[in-house]
């Protein structure tokens, strides 16, 4: 993937609004995003990001089509990509060797993304031997961009006695990853579904000696890999 633009010309807010545009078209998979979606996303005015949108259409980093639907162009991709790779970089390597927790680094990350160095982010890569996960169980894209998105089912998605193995979490909110700390649960924990009771959906969970009953929004946002 080229970049034909200068990056260096965004702004932090742009950029972050490009990275996320990314995640709800890519990785939530969404056909269609629009300013309403997006600004609820980024917990911003819809009169903000349609000014933001604007701006970006101007530099040729997003593209806006029928509906209002939005797109990025393939510098915005190039662009919302990098940023993601360095989050995640830095998310591993804050929790690998500065005893960072995971509901601790996504903050931290978030600042440190917006270094414009691409030798510094690719030595941390070759220092920590080009890590595929960050501490979240999310694919870190590789030096030219790459990477696959992880192919998630969401732990309310399944049935009394599934057994399964933990391998994402939503990373963006802080009070959810205390909890899961908390509670016990960590990457490539596995889970057997006891009861899920109809009342409320919440749901009766086994991992190792531990029995929780969680929430239907707890299990909404941990995704796992089928076992049984």
């Amino acid at each position: 993937m080229t970049n034909k633009l200068n990056s260096n010309n965004l702004t932090k807010s742009e950029e972050d609004y490009l990275k996320a545009l990314f995640q709800l078209l890519v990785e939530g998979k969404s056909a269609k995003v629009g300013n309403n979606q997006l600004a609820e996303y980024l917990k911003v005015s819809p009169a903000s990001t349609n000014n933001m949108i604007k701006k970006l259409k101007t530099k040729k980093y997003v593209v806006s089509e029928k509906y209002g639907k939005l797109d990025l162009t393939k510098e915005g991709e190039y662009v919302a990509v990098r940023l993601i790779r360095k989050h995640r970089l830095w998310e591993t390597f804050l929790y690998n060797y500065l005893n960072f927790t995971w509901d601790e680094v996504h903050d931290v990350a978030e600042q440190l993304e917006h270094i414009k160095s691409q030798k510094l982010i690719n030595e941390l890569d070759r220092f920590m031997g080009f890590p595929e996960k960050d501490p979240h169980g999310e694919m870190i894209p590789n030096a030219d961009g790459e990477y696959s998105v992880l192919p998630k089912i969401m732990l309310s998605s399944l049935s009394e006695g599934d057994v399964c193995r933990l391998v994402a979490v939503d990373d963006g909110s802080v009070p959810f990853l205390k909890y899961v700390s908390e509670i016990g649960l960590a990457l490539s924990s596995e889970i057997k579904i006891l009861e899920i009771r109809e009342f409320d959906k919440s749901i009766r969970i086994q991992f190792g000696e531990t029995t929780e009953t969680i929430t239907r929004k707890f299990a909404d946002n941990v995704f796992v890999k089928k076992v049984v």
